[in-house]
C-alpha cells in the first residue's frame, strides 16, 4: 500500500491534469496506468505511440483525444483505421457518445456529414485529403491512428507512412499498435519526424489469459500449475500423451509390419490408423465448452470452407445453445437488418439456412460471408446471442469480438505457398480476443491436440511476445507527382529520406557500420602478424592466392576450349615466375605468414561484403523515388532537368489516380484506349485493373472475355501494359502486375442487370469477395468520373459504377 507521501504527489500530479481526471471520471473501468500515462501526456501537448495487448484498452487513449479536441471550438478530430468495417464499427460507437451531428464517417464508398468535427475514415481517405490540400483538414488538431501496426503490410503499409509524414506538425498523432517488440524505435522514428511523442508499453492483459490444450478426453492446463506462473513449465500430463501416442504408433506400424510378411497385407490387425488424429470432434469441443461455462467462444480455422463445415457439423449434431427468448430476439434482430436485402438474392446467399444456424447460437465469420451477414453475427456475439464463431484469422485484425475462449484448431496455416506454423504475433494477435473486461475474470486460450504436435513448443509460442514492425513503405507514381508538385524534387528527397523504412535502413547500417569498424581492427592485427622483413607478404600473398584459383578453374575445366586453356596456362606460368622471384619467397617463416593472410583475406572478403551493404542501403528509399523519376520523365509526366521539375498534365492527372497500377490508368485514359466502351464494359475493364487473382487461377488464360469493343480496348490495355513493363525493367523497378481478367465476365454481367445466383457462379466466388472486389471497382470508376478530360468517358463512368451499386454491393451497414 503507498504512503501518505506517494498518495499525496500522485493526486498533486492527477490536479495537474484535469482534462484526464473529468474523462476518467465518466468511464465504465477506472483507468489502468498506461491508459493514465497517455492521456495525461496528449493534455501536455505531446504525441503518443501506445503499444498494447489486444483487448487492453488502447482505444481510450484515441476517445481521450476527441473528447480534447471537442473543448475546444473549432477543433477536429480524424480517427483512421485500416479497414472499412472498423470505421463504421468506431462511427457507431461515437455517435453513441457525441450525437450524429458532430461525427461523420468517410470511406470511400460511404460518405456521411464529412464536415463534422469529429470523422471516422480509413487511412487512404485522409492520405488523399492531405495530397488534395482539403478544406476538410482545417481546424485539425488531432489524428488518431487504430492499429498503426498495418504500416508492415505489403499493399497498404505505405500509406501510413504518407500520412505520418504529411500531416501539419501541428497536428497530434495517437498511434495505437498491438504489442510489437520494437516500440521504441518506431517511437523514436515518429519523434524525429513529429516531434515530442511518449512511447508507451504495457505488456499486461487487463483480464488474464489461461492456456489450456484440448486432449481427446478433455481439457488439460498448458503450464503445470503446482510450479506457479513464473516458473512456466510445460504440463508433464503433455509430455505422457505425447509419449503414449507415439508409442502406439509405433507397435501398430511394427504389428502391420508382421502382418504384411505373414498375410500379404490381406489381414492387417486391427488398431488405430496411422496418419489419422484422435481429436475430439467439433459437436464434442463445443459441449465440452459449454458445460465447462467456456462460452462464448471463437474457434480460429484457417480456412474459410473449413468455418462453413464446422458449422455443418454443429448443426448435424443436433447443438442448440440458445433459448427460446434468445432465438426469437435472434430472429427480429437479423429480420431488421437484412430487410433491404431482396428475397431472391437471400434464396442465393442461403439466408435461410444462415438464419437457422444464428438461432442455434453458431455462425461462420471470414471474408467469404456477405458484409451485411459478418456485421449481423459481430453484433449477435456482442450481445452474447451467438454463443459459438468458427472465423478465420481475419477476425483477430481490430473487430470487437472479444469472447471467454478462443480455440486454435491448428499451430499452423497456409500462407499462399505453404504450410508454415503460426508465428508468436500471430499467437499473442488471436488469444487476444479471450477474456472480456468486466464480465470475465479470465481468458482461455485453448489449443486442440494433433498428432504430432510439441507441447514445449506450444508453450514457447504462448509465453514469447516477438512481433516486430518493420516497414514496407516504397515510392509509387503517384506519391512522386504529389510530392514533386507540393516540394519539389529536392524537398520530396528529404521527405523520403525521413521515412520509417530508410529510418530502419540507417538503424541497420549503425550496427554494420560497427561491423566494418571491427573486422578493420582484425585486419590491422592480421596484416601486423604476417609483417615480413624480406618484403611486402601482403602483395606476395596476393599473387599467391590468384595462383591457387587458376589452377582450381584449370583442373575444373580441363575438357574445356583449347585456347582458353593455353591462354590460362600462360597466365599460371607468369605468376609462379613472380612468386619464385619475390623477396618474400626465401621467407623461412613464409607458411607461418601465409596462414595470417588467409584468415586476413577471409576477413577481408567478408568486410567487402558488408561495406556494399552500406552503400545499397544508405538512401535506397530516394534512390527508388529516383528511379520513378525517370520512368515518369520517360512516359512525359514530368518535365525539366535535375531538380527543376514540373508536372505536365498527364502528371496532373496522374495526381489523383491512387491503386497498384497507378500509371498504366492514367496511360490508358492519356491513350484514350477506353472511349468506346459502355457502362459494362468499361466496369470490366475497372474491375481487371483492381482485382487480384487467386493462386490456382494464375495463367488460366481469357477465355469467356466480353467481346467487341470491350475485347480490343483489353489487348491495347494489354500491350501498354507490356511497354510500360519493359520501361520499368529497364530502369530497376519492380514491375507492375499485369490486368487480372478473372472477373471481367461477372461484372460485365452484373453492371448489365445479371441474376446474382448467375453472376456468382460466373466469378466463381463466395457473395463477400464478389461484393469486396465490386466496392475497389467503383472506387476505381469513381476516380476516372473525376480525372477524365474526356467527357463521355467520364459519363460513361458514373453509368457503370450505379450498374455496379446494387443489390448487395449497395447494402450499407451503417
Amino acid at each position: 500500500m503507498s504512503s501518505p507521501a506517494e498518495r499525496h504527489a500522485a493526486a498533486q500530479h492527477a490536479a495537474q491534469h484535469p482534462q484526464t481526471q473529468a474523462f476518467a471520471a465518466g468511464q465504465r473501468f477506472g483507468l489502468d496506468p498506461f491508459q493514465v500515462d497517455a492521456c495525461q501526456a496528449l493534455e501536455r501537448g505531446r504525441s503518443v505511440l501506445v503499444a498494447a495487448p489486444t483487448g487492453a484498452g488502447k482505444t481510450i487513449v484515441g476517445e481521450f483525444a476527441i473528447h480534447l479536441a471537442m473543448q475546444a471550438a473549432g477543433d477536429k478530430a480524424f480517427y483512421t483505421t485500416p479497414m472499412k468495417a472498423l470505421s463504421n464499427q468506431k462511427f457507431r460507437e461515437l455517435v453513441e457518445v457525441y450525437g450524429a451531428d458532430q461525427v461523420g464517417l468517410l470511406t470511400g464508398d460511404t460518405n456521411i456529414n464529412g464536415g463534422a468535427r469529429i470523422v471516422v475514415m480509413t487511412t487512404e481517405v485522409l492520405r488523399n485529403m492531405l495530397y488534395a490540400g482539403s478544406d476538410t483538414l482545417r481546424g485539425l488538431r488531432y489524428v488518431v491512428m487504430d492499429e498503426v501496426h498495418y504500416l508492415a503490410d505489403r499493399f497498404r503499409g505505405p500509406v501510413w507512412e504518407e500520412v505520418i509524414l504529411h500531416l501539419p506538425q501541428e497536428v497530434r498523432l495517437i498511434s495505437l499498435s498491438a504489442t510489437v517488440s520494437n516500440a521504441e524505435e518506431f517511437g523514436d522514428w515518429l519523434d524525429t519526424v513529429r516531434g515530442d511523442t511518449d512511447v508507451i508499453v504495457s505488456e499486461t492483459r487487463p483480464v488474464p489469459l489461461e492456456q489450456h490444450v484440448l486432449v481427446p478426453d478433455g481439457l488439460l492446463p498448458l503450464f503445470d500449475e503446482r510450479a506457479g506462473t513464473a516458473a512456466a513449465q510445460v504440463n508433464r500430463e503433455l509430455f505422457r500423451i505425447r509419449s503414449s501416442r507415439d508409442s502406439r504408433s509405433e507397435r501398430f506400424a511394427g504389428r502391420q509390419g508382421r502382418g504384411r510378411g505373414r498375410h500379404d497385407g490381406r489381414h492387417a490387425p486391427r488398431g488405430p490408423r496411422p496418419g489419422r488424429s484422435e481429436r475430439m470432434d467439433r459437436p464434442e469441443a463445443v459441449r465440452l465448452l459449454e458445460r465447462s461455462n467456456l462460452l462464448p467462444a471463437i474457434f480460429f480455422i484457417f480456412s474459410r470452407v473449413g468455418c462453413d463445415a464446422a458449422v455443418q457439423q454443429v448443426r448435424r449434431s443436433g447443438i442448440r445453445l440458445t433459448t427460446s427468448d434468445e432465438r426469437n430476439e435472434i430472429r427480429a434482430f437479423v429480420a431488421e437488418r437484412t430487410r433491404s436485402l431482396q428475397d431472391e438474392d437471400l434464396d442465393v446467399l442461403g439466408f435461410w439456412q444462415w438464419r437457422d444456424d444464428l438461432e442455434r447460437g453458431v455462425a461462420a465469420h471470414h471474408a467469404g460471408l456477405l458484409p451485411a451477414f459478418k456485421e449481423v453475427v459481430e453484433e449477435l456475439f456482442r450481445r452474447k446471442l451467438v454463443k459459438v464463431v468458427f472465423a478465420t484469422e481475419t477476425l483477430a485484425l481490430g473487430i470487437n469480438m472479444p469472447a471467454r475462449t478462443v480455440v486454435l484448431e491448428k499451430m499452423e496455416k497456409f500462407n499462399g505457398e505453404a504450410r508454415v506454423p503460426i508465428t508468436s504475433g500471430e499467437y499473442t494477435q488471436l488469444t487476444g480476443r479471450a477474456g472480456r473486461r468486466g464480465i470475465d475474470i479470465e481468458g482461455h486460450a485453448v489449443v486442440q491436440w494433433s498428432d504430432g504436435m510439441d507441447p514445449q513448443a506450444v508453450a514457447s509460442l504462448a509465453s514469447r511476445r516477438t512481433y516486430p514492425l518493420n516497414s514496407s513503405f516504397r515510392p509509387t507514381y503517384n506519391m512522386a507527382v504529389n510530392l514533386i508538385d507540393r516540394f519539389g524534387r529536392a524537398r520530396a528527397r528529404e521527405i523520403l529520406e525521413s521515412s520509417f523504412a530508410q529510418f530502419q535502413a540507417d538503424r541497420a547500417v549503425v550496427g554494420l557500420a560497427r561491423k566494418v569498424k571491427d573486422a578493420e581492427e582484425s585486419l590491422a592485427g592480421y596484416a601486423k602478424a604476417m609483417h615480413c622483413e624480406h618484403g611486402d607478404f601482403l602483395d606476395y600473398a596476393g599473387i599467391r592466392r590468384e595462383l591457387s584459383d587458376l589452377e582450381k578453374k584449370n583442373r575444373r575445366d580441363a575438357a574445356g576450349p583449347r585456347a582458353a586453356r593455353e591462354k590460362r596456362m600462360r597466365k599460371i606460368q607468369s605468376l609462379r615466375t613472380r612468386l619464385q622471384r619475390h623477396a618474400c619467397h626465401r621467407c623461412p617463416d613464409r607458411e607461418a605468414h601465409a596462414r595470417w593472410a588467409e584468415r586476413y583475406y577471409s576477413l577481408k572478403r567478408d568486410t567487402d561484403r558488408i561495406r556494399r551493404q552500406i552503400e545499397n542501403r544508405t538512401g535506397t528509399v530516394a534512390r527508388t523515388f529516383d528511379r520513378v523519376i525517370d520512368v515518369l520523365q520517360i512516359v512525359d509526366y514530368l518535365q525539366g532537368d535535375g531538380d527543376d521539375l514540373a508536372l505536365t498534365d498527364a502528371g496532373q492527372t496522374m495526381r489523383r489516380i491512387y491503386g497498384e497500377r497507378d500509371l498504366l490508368v492514367a496511360e490508358s485514359l492519356r491513350q484514350r484506349l477506353w472511349r468506346n466502351l459502355d457502362a459494362p464494359s468499361l466496369a470490366a475493364m475497372a474491375s481487371c485493373l483492381v482485382y487480384e487473382p487467386r493462386r490456382d487461377e494464375q495463367g488460366m488464360g481469357e477465355r469467356g472475355l466480353p467481346r467487341g469493343a470491350f475485347r480490343i480496348a483489353y489487348d491495347a490495355t494489354m500491350r501498354l501494359w507490356a511497354e510500360l513493363d519493359d520501361i520499368e525493367h529497364d530502369n530497376s523497378l519492380p514491375r507492375t502486375e499485369p490486368l487480372a481478367p478473372g472477373l471481367a465476365a461477372a461484372m460485365h454481367s452484373w453492371t448489365r442487370g445479371g441474376s446474382l445466383d448467375r453472376v456468382l457462379i460466373d466469378a466463381d466466388m463466395a457473395a463477400g469477395d464478389f461484393v469486396r472486389w465490386a466496392k475497389q471497382t467503383i472506387d476505381l470508376l469513381d476516380q476516372l468520373s473525376i480525372v477524365s478530360n474526356d467527357a463521355e468517358l467520364a459519363r460513361t463512368a458514373r453509368r457503370a459504377l450505379d450498374g455496379v451499386r446494387r443489390g448487395i454491393v449497395a447494402y450499407a451497414g451503417v
